[in-house]
């Protein structure tokens, strides 16, 4: 079950899907608000963006 709520999320089974604007970048602090770790789900794989305590980005399978 799907839900669009009003701060513009799409909420599935417990993820959360944003409605973006593809002309704007994404501000990486809008990725890390839960923390220093994001999971991302492409082409059934999953990988793993890091964001280091120097404030560098770290991408892994």
């Amino acid at each position: 079950m799907e839900n669009l709520n009003p701060g513009g999320s799409l909420e599935a089974k417990n993820s959360h899907f944003i409605v973006l604007d593809r002309s704007k970048p994404i501000r990486s602090d809008a990725l890390f608000l839960s923390g220093d770790e994001v999971l991302i789900q492409h082409q059934g794989e999953q990988y793993r963006l890091r964001r280091t305590r120097n404030g560098k980005l770290i991408l892994t399978k």
